[in-house]
């Protein structure tokens, strides 16, 4: 090997007046919401740690480093190439793009736009050099969002999927005073040890020798040790290898982490007691130490966990491991729509929702000896209590990011552990009475960049109610976008602003009111292509040939339409058709959205289904 460089560097040492290239065939980018989730969250738990809000700007010179890894680099003909670490690196310039966005307009704005670019002759040039990219990260840079295509290729899809992301899992509590300490924290106090080698071979030589020597045990490989080494050798220690090795290769198959989240799943939704305080030198918790070394957690806990002799041991993997991943499978199925029974598809809207603490809530009153039955009802109880608070909050603009929700998610998850399925629906039904906003609570709803995702959901929900009540096929998810139709939130309205300023003289209140919930349906993109600029005396009969939603604004929509008018004099829903649309009518609309959103999403159903079981 020739010389090679290693130094630890900051963020702004990384990226502040440097470009980097990728070889073409590293250029797929490929995080998933899971992985920028564990970033999020890392970083914010290490930011919160060190920061109060007395504290001046200078003093995040102070705080702690926070180390985020490696990268290979082989220069090449003085020109950077990203060998390992480019996953990461497109993560830091997406994260820094929201958070340059977040400030914008604000009186203590961080300027950090030379981490992620640099302008020459007035050309903008990214720090991270991928032609194919240029475009989105242009867009977002500039505008937040990026209109994908057919020709959109899965790593720019990739990259917009995850921008959008992080307006949902970046925490509410930094976006305020703390945000731009927390941005001088992340460029200057967040370290990446850059590796630089001088010849291709000599980087790629590293990166094998970083990632390929040795055999790693997981965490998962040690807990499972730990476990067979306190069974009895022979038959019965045989029998629960087995069973181990066989049941998380399975998860595995799911997806490369599988077999670790369910275990971290498992101990947490049975057995943490306390969670790490939001404060400055907060000691992780039970629930906090499962998520890192849930291995090491065990071993502690053994005993008050009850793992005081052998045959506690070879139950704890024949019984509870056996039961508890069986219903994690289940979980992952329903969340990936693979397999649903009646009832669990509300585990599948939620996951639409990228709600993941779901799932150690729904293990957690489940007890290994429940019959079937009682476990379906179980889950669709957890699940249904996560779909009314997701929805109330969403509706109320409210975050459903992990890192915002955790601490009340944990409560409910103690305070639900193995209870029986009458006190579970009253506890849950008790606990969304608590709740201070529902729908009720907000009466002009309106969409924009960072709910759209969400209220695309919402909207699917309450255009497949409609349909399905009236007897239709349901529809939701070919709404989300799970069929070769592609379906977008869209506008009644056209956005021409001239053709209504018989009521709004002012542009801005045109938008705003054309944003509000009653002016939005779910129509195939193409439709808007065709219609979108059209008034609303012109793109009404062709609403005829779409969703029921969108065909109840026309008349006919009332004339032989049996399933749909039985439906309206069984609720007395306030449908009704609409010649013109006017601004009183958006409103109206609206109201009419939310009567359906509150029969969709319903605190009473919760104990119906109890009384039904039984």
């Amino acid at each position: 090997m020739k010389k090679i460089d290693g130094i630890a560097k900051s963020v702004s040492e990384i990226l502040k007046g440097n470009k980097y290239s990728i070889d073409y065939y590293q250029r797929e980018y490929k995080w998933e919401s899971k992985q920028l989730q564990e970033l999020v969250n890392d970083l914010a738990s290490k930011f919160e740690e060190a920061w109060e809000p007395t504290h001046e700007r200078e003093q995040v010179e102070k705080y702690p480093h926070y180390f985020l890894g490696s990268i290979i680099i082989s220069e090449k003909d003085s020109v950077p190439y990203i060998v390992d670490g480019q996953q990461r690196l497109t993560t830091l310039t997406l994260l820094l793009t929201f958070l340059r966005r977040l400030q914008q307009g604000r009186d203590d704005e961080v300027l950090i736009d030379d981490l992620i670019l640099s302008v020459k002759y007035g050309k903008k040039s990214f720090n991270l050099n991928v032609k194919d990219r240029e475009k989105c990260m242009s867009a977002l840079f500039e505008h937040g969002t990026f209109d994908l295509d057919d020709s959109t290729s899965e790593s720019v899809k990739t990259l917009v999927a995850r921008y959008n992301d992080l307006a949902d899992l970046f925490p509410e509590d930094l976006r305020d005073n703390a945000l731009p300490f927390f941005i001088d924290w992340v460029q200057h106090r967040v370290q990446i040890v850059q590796i630089t080698a001088y010849t291709d071979d000599d980087a790629y030589a590293i990166f094998e020798t970083m990632n390929d020597r040795g055999l790693k045990l997981t965490p998962a490989d040690m807990l499972k040790g730990y476990l067979l080494a306190n069974i009895a050798d022979g038959e019965p220690r045989v029998k629960a290898n087995d069973l181990w090795r066989k049941r998380l290769q399975g998860l595995a198959e799911r997806d490369k982490d599988a077999d670790s989240d369910f275990l971290k799943t498992w101990l947490r939704s049975q057995y943490a007691r306390r969670i790490r305080e939001r404060k400055k030198a907060a000691k992780p918790e039970d629930w906090d130490r499962i998520g890192t070394e849930f291995h090491r957690w065990l071993r502690g806990e053994a005993s008050r966990i009850g793992l005081n002799k052998t045959a506690k041991y070879l139950d704890f993997v024949l019984t509870d491991f056996d039961f508890y991943s069986r219903q994690y499978l289940r979980i992952l199925d329903a969340a990936s729509w693979r397999f649903t029974s009646p009832g669990l598809e509300f585990i599948g809207y939620n996951a639409d929702q990228g709600f993941t603490l779901q799932h150690q809530l729904l293990l957690a009153p489940l007890r290994p000896h429940d019959p079937s039955g009682v476990v379906d009802i179980k889950l669709e109880l957890v699940a249904r209590y996560v779909d009314i608070l997701l929805a109330w909050r969403i509706w109320n603009y409210r975050s459903i990011a992990y890192s915002t929700m955790q601490y009340a998610m944990f409560i409910v998850m103690r305070d639900i552990r193995g209870l029986e399925m009458d006190e579970l629906a009253h506890r849950l039904h008790v606990s969304l009475q608590r709740e201070s906003e529902t729908f009720d609570s907000n009466d002009r709803l309106r969409v924009h960049q960072q709910n759209r995702h969400q209220l695309h959901r919402l909207l699917a929900r309450i255009t497949d109610y409609i349909g399905v009540q009236s007897g239709e096929a349901p529809k939701y998810r070919e709404l989300t976008n799970n069929n070769k139709v592609r379906y977008e939130v869209e506008h009644i309205w056209a956005n021409r602003p001239e053709q209504h300023t018989d009521e709004f003289p002012h542009a801005y209140e045109f938008g705003e009111h054309r944003n509000l919930i009653g002016d939005l349906l779910l129509l195939p993109k193409s439709f808007n292509a065709s219609y979108g600029d059209d008034t609303y005396e012109q793109k009404l009969p062709h609403y005829l040939s779409q969703n029921l939603l969108a065909r109840s604004l026309h008349l006919q929509c009332y004339e032989k339409n049996p399933g749909f008018m039985q439906f309206l004099k069984s609720t007395d829903l306030p449908f009704r058709p609409y010649g013109s649309f006017k601004a009183a009518d958006v409103v109206e609309r609206g109201n009419l959205y939310r009567e359906i959103a509150k029969r969709i999403w319903d605190p009473n159903d919760l104990l119906d289904i109890a009384k039904r079981a039984h």
